[in-house]
């Protein structure tokens, strides 16, 4: 059987990034394929995060064969698929500086190398990704049964694959800054647009940031990527696209589109209240690792040094967990039919701050509660030719920015609710270690 959805992770993996990943690759053939892995960025460089994956998926090697010899059930969507894993960009499109806070370690994930060697593979994985200009051979040497390397830049990839694919075909499952999807939408924003969603966690709408005020990591990493991509779902993308800083600015897009990107945005809003709590994740790992999980041993080092760090930062007396802020997303791409998840009820024209001193990242909505001329003209056939009478409807006076205008902004399905916040740490904990 076919599988219900097919995806692109693009990520910057820590430690939630780790835990969406080991979510989607525990899934049944039947659920789910992962065609590719795209690495980008992070709380740590680029390298950094790439080792974590690599770590992953050697980890997974590991416990695969512990469950086989002890007769217990192994990944599905991991032993029916092998995803290619591709490199994507080292730092944001317009700043060569990282967002790094290293709250999760130098590494990513709390020093699991250092503290498991015999967890990490051997450093010949670096070889897989480099193109030292060799003429490549047919087949090449098998470094992981479990993943297919790349030296290809994951946003070519990433295009390769929608043009390959039927439209409609493949989702994005965007958990990092967005800058390798913003360069292949620039590079070619036709075969971009076959992308059937792309499920971005990323902002923080009606709540505070996590890394500024109004900021949230994902985005604030990447302000111009954010704001380009969000563009695509405007009926106008010029008329929410950041200003141009520099000769490093990609290019604008084509007046004309086919086709308007659907996006599906986990702000903070959503993501911070589905929570996993060091004693839910105790009980579940502390007697897998008495009997011998490699899995159960890895995450343990990691999650544990996390709780640290939150109890740190609060304090004592704190009723605070880690929040499943990646996860979530793909936890939607296994049961998006249900419906318990819910957007808003139309459309949002959410906008990326990108020039502000102290705003950077910020999703900008309009609260005012001023009357908005009619839409139907312009949603119901939004690639005719704009008549006069649209344009004059488009003409609100005061309204320099567009933002009362059925012509201009973003359209953005804001996702407001999952099929449950208690019971998200469970299903993700029994998933990966069942």
């Amino acid at each position: 059987m076919a599988p219900k959805n097919r995806i692109i992770i693009d990520t910057d993996p820590g430690v939630d990034d780790v835990l969406a990943l080991l979510l989607a690759l525990s899934a049944s053939p039947e659920e789910l394929e992962v065609l590719m892995i795209s690495v980008t960025y992070g709380n740590v460089p680029r390298q950094k995060c790439l080792r974590n994956v690599v770590a992953l998926f050697h980890v997974l090697e590991k416990e695969m064969a512990w469950r086989e010899a002890n007769g217990k059930p192994v990944y599905g969507a991991l032993n029916a698929y092998k995803p290619i894993v591709a490199v994507g960009a080292e730092h944001a499109l317009e700043d060569e500086e990282l967002v790094a806070d290293y709250f999760h370690g130098s590494d990513g994930l709390h020093g699991v190398h250092d503290k498991h060697p015999h967890l990490s593979p051997a450093e010949t994985w670096r070889t897989l990704f480099e193109d030292n200009g060799s003429v490549p051979i047919s087949e090449p040497p098998t470094f992981s049964r479990y993943f297919t390397p790349s030296k290809t830049p994951s946003y070519k990839e990433m295009l390769r694959i929608l043009r390959e694919e039927p439209e409609d075909s493949v989702t994005i499952v965007c958990v990092g800054p967005l800058t390798n999807v913003a360069l292949a939408a620039a590079e070619d924003p036709e075969t971009f647009l076959r992308v059937k969603e792309l499920v971005v966690m990323g902002g923080a709408v009606h709540v505070e940031g996590n890394v500024t005020p109004y900021g949230e990591f994902n985005c604030t990493a990447d302000a111009i990527a954010a704001a380009r991509v969000y563009a695509l779902t405007s009926p106008t993308p010029s008329s929410t696209m950041p200003p141009a800083f520099s000769e490093k600015s990609l290019p604008p897009y084509p007046e004309k589109l086919s086709r308007r990107l659907k996006l599906t945005l986990f702000p903070l809003d959503i993501t911070t209240p589905h929570e996993l709590f060091r004693e839910q994740f105790n009980a579940k790992v502390m007697p897998l690792i008495e009997a011998g999980s490699p899995l159960a041993q890895w995450t343990e080092t990691f999650l544990t040094g996390t709780f640290n760090k939150i109890d740190q930062m609060l304090g004592e007396g704190h009723n605070e967990g880690l929040s499943l802020h990646d996860p979530l997303c793909v936890w939607y791409m296994l049961t998006h039919d249900d419906p318990k998840w819910k957007t808003v009820p139309k459309p949002e024209d959410i906008r990326v701050e990108t020039c502000g001193q102290w705003t950077r990242g910020m999703h900008v909505i309009d609260r005012r509660n001023r009357a908005r001329p009619d839409e139907s003209t312009i949603e119901t056939h939004p690639q005719d030719p704009i008549e006069a009478v649209t344009v004059k409807l488009d003409e609100v006076p005061g309204d320099k920015m567009g933002w009362l205008s059925p012509r201009k902004g973003n359209r953005i399905n804001r996702m407001v609710q999952s099929p449950g916040e208690k019971i998200f740490a469970d299903v993700l904990l029994n998933k990966i270690f069942a």
